[in-house]
């Protein structure tokens, strides 16, 4: 049983780097990722029942927030449903280091996207280009457009701050 919490922890850091890397490309956040690591939060915290009974209520309550700032169109359902995800298993001060962590995170995200700004317009990268130019030219091109910020990669950066510093 000592074994399920690196476990874990190990698989929701894989799952936040994809979901950071798919939120670049799409601005999609997948439900299947959601529920696995939700699923990994409780078996994370199987051995103290109380805890995700907790976690639970902090969840639930983080969802009916979350909810209201969705309805207000501030935030995307995909970015409700992450958190609310990650926060199942969390105790209430692990929830309130990753929304402090994702808030710092993403307005280091907010900042990159202003200075786009005042970055000169690429050209469609070519062929064999490199990942980065690649993904600079997509995103500066979905700036120009008012794409919304891949929040995802902000929520993603919490996460793994909190799985890390909980000591998986």
């Amino acid at each position: 049983m000592d074994w399920i919490a690196p476990t874990a922890g190990s698989l929701e850091i894989l799952l936040l780097l994809y979901v950071a890397t798919i939120d670049i490309a799409t601005r999609l956040i997948r439900n299947e990722i959601c529920l696995a690591l939700a699923a990994l939060g409780i078996a994370s915290q199987l051995a103290d029942p109380m805890q995700v009974a907790r976690s639970l209520v902090v969840a639930a309550i983080l969802l009916l927030l979350l909810f209201v700032i969705y309805q207000r169109g501030k935030i995307g359902g995909g970015d409700v449903k992450l958190l609310v995800a990650l926060a199942i298993g969390l105790p209430l001060t692990g929830v309130i280091q990753l929304l402090t962590v994702t808030a710092l995170a993403g307005g280091v995200l907010a900042l990159v996207h202003l200075l786009m700004r005042i970055l000169p317009y690429p050209r469609l990268a070519p062929a064999g280009s490199s990942l980065v130019r690649r993904v600079y030219a997509v995103e500066r091109w979905r700036h120009l457009r008012h794409a919304p910020l891949p929040y995802g990669v902000a929520i993603a950066c919490g996460g793994i701050w909190t799985v890390l510093s909980k000591g998986f």
